[in-house]
């Protein structure tokens, strides 16, 4: 009985020997927690707004013809340079000066009628204001005077149609410029109706372009005219481009449910690398900020364990709070902040340069290799892996 009480005692001892141990063994191998922090520095504070556009000439001019007719010449081609004024293309005249000349002939008999009725009608005139002739005779003088009048100025003015359409068929440039489209061949008719056919299109400047781009609603509030662009395009997309945002245009485009707003950014041009129709990827900079102090957003989320935060006045809205590493220990700071890039925000105040903010925790401590860490702990008799070498005593 004695042997048996011995027993137990020992068996207990056992116990308790082995669970301090283990005890003691599972305090030694949990890591220590560790602080990360980054030191507070000046720098810049950029939002941008990105966007798709095409490259286009400030000025365009569609040249078109007023009348039908075939084209007789043409003097110019694509990429022809051109001066305000300058003939481009010629319409067949043959049509048009038949027209004249109908005309001519027609105001010609007109204005001779108009000549007879108007003394006619004076001769008679006269005679009735001494009741020599009848009322009806008058009437009939004064009605022929009228119509021959009328047909007179009718003739006039279709004279003057019939001379301003055949001005027509000699097409000038109405603007300096380069030739970008030709849409007309040497014998190619034109019908002009209701629709002005198209012969050419004439870009102003080359030199100064432009990039008409489509903006999100979402980010069309911070587009403000002023701002700094920048832009590239497929076909030099080592270059970057740079303008100004000239116009923020109201008109909304709807497609597909999606609402966007064109955006005007002018696009100079010296060397002549941009050309129409390129597409335009563009960032449009609606905020920055130079010479900041600025931390990253997560170190104001960042609660170390053990420490309370102090108390933030809720009417403001800007303050947060910062933890700091000092020689002393870690230290609570409320900070106001201002703008953010979305990784960055702007510390107005609260904090000084090389200060060193808590961002987040870093486990580090004890770990070995991971195997060997796995291997700790497990029971000798339980089946290892595959490619787990056990530790042999040589």
């Amino acid at each position: 009985m004695k042997i048996l009480k011995t027993l137990g005692i020992l068996v207990v001892v056992i116990a308790l020997a082995v669970g301090g141990y283990k005890l003691f063994s599972q305090k030694q191998a949990q890591p220590k927690v560790n602080y990360k922090s980054e030191p507070v520095l000046r720098g810049k504070i950029v939002n941008t707004v990105t966007a798709t556009g095409t490259i286009e000439p400030i000025t365009q001019v569609e040249v078109g013809t007023q009348v039908s007719g075939i084209i007789n010449h043409i003097y110019v081609d694509y990429n022809s340079v051109v001066k305000k004024g300058e003939v481009i293309a010629e319409l067949d005249r043959t049509t048009l000066e038949a027209e004249v000349a109908s005309s001519t002939a027609s105001l010609q008999a007109n204005k001779t009628e108009y000549d007879y009725q108007q003394k006619n009608y004076a001769r008679i005139k006269g005679l009735h204001e001494k009741s020599m002739v009848s009322d009806t005779e008058f009437e009939q003088a004064e009605y022929q005077y009228e119509k021959a009048k009328s047909n007179y100025e009718k003739s006039q003015s279709d004279m003057t149609r019939v001379r301003q359409n055949l001005s027509y068929a000699t097409i000038y440039s109405p603007i300096d410029g380069v030739v970008i489209d030709r849409a007309v061949e040497e014998g190619q008719t034109v019908a002009s109706s209701f629709n002005t056919p198209t012969l050419f299109t004439i870009a102003n400047d080359l030199r100064q372009m432009r990039v008409i781009a489509d903006v999100d609603e979402a980010d069309i509030g911070e587009v403000v005219k002023g701002q700094r662009a920048s832009f590239t395009v497929d076909a030099f997309p080592d270059d970057v481009f740079h303008g100004a945002v000239t116009q923020v245009r109201l008109q909304p485009t709807t497609t597909s449910n999606v609402v966007t707003y064109e955006v005007v950014v002018d696009a100079p041009n010296p060397d002549l690398k941009l050309k129409p129709g390129l597409t335009a990827n563009l960032t449009i900079c609606t905020m920055e900020k130079d010479s900041v102090l600025k931390v990253p957003l997560k170190a104001l989320r960042f609660q170390p364990e053990g420490h309370e935060a102090p108390q933030l006045d809720s009417t403001d809205t800007y303050a947060r709070v910062a933890w700091v590493q000092t020689p002393q220990g870690i230290t609570a700071k409320v900070v106001h902040i201002g703008s953010n890039d979305g990784i960055f925000v702007e510390v107005k105040e609260g904090l000084s340069d090389n200060e060193q903010i808590l961002t987040g925790i870093a486990l580090g401590g004890t770990s070995a290799d991971p195997a060997s860490a796995q291997g700790e702990g497990q029971s000798p008799f339980m089946p290892q892996r595959p490619g787990q070498n056990r530790n042999t005593k040589k």
